[in-house]
């Protein structure tokens, strides 16, 4: 009867961590699809400068934020990061353009320049990612910011 018992409880134990699982990707898939849809909302490719042809912007339900901004010369600028690391969001400028800043605990952004002509092929690391957004409310910044730091703290539990 105690085997059984025993047996009883881990089975309990073991479908309990399936449903907290199961419910947790959920809840990082909701974070993650709200995330990209402001920043893809949001986006002011105006701001950038005219040389860009065009840009990727994603946030992945593993957790990574990366930026890729590609030059009508072919040179390819690349950033990324894990949300894991995400310390702050400081936003620059106005409710019709301004500059968002990620912050990350230390050096976690991941800077990577490729077909450079002036520079050559360079890696190096930095503080903060920085995205051109226009047409943002303060309430979106605030929604922005807090669902990071709720990804942050989901994605810390899963490790």
């Amino acid at each position: 009867m105690n085997k059984f018992t025993l047996s009883l409880k881990m089975s309990l134990l073991l479908l309990l961590c399936l449903v907290f699982m199961a419910f947790s990707t959920e809840i990082l898939d909701e974070q993650t699809a709200y995330i990209q849809k402001k920043l893809a909302e949001h986006y002011d490719n105006g701001q950038e400068d005219q040389q860009i042809k065009r840009y990727e912007l994603n946030v992945t339900n593993t957790g990574f934020c990366r930026y890729k901004r590609y030059f009508t010369s072919g040179k390819v600028e690349y950033f990324s990061f894990n949300l894991v690391k995400f310390r702050a969001l400081d936003y620059y400028g106005t409710d019709k353009n301004g500059k968002l800043y990620l912050r990350t605990k230390g050096e976690d952004v991941i800077v990577q320049t490729y077909k450079d002509k002036d520079g050559g092929d360079v890696d190096s690391m930095a503080t903060y990612m920085v995205i051109p957004l226009k047409n943002i409310e303060p309430q979106d910044l605030s929604d922005l910011s807090e669902r990071l730091l709720k990804m942050n703290a989901q994605l810390l539990v899963q490790k």
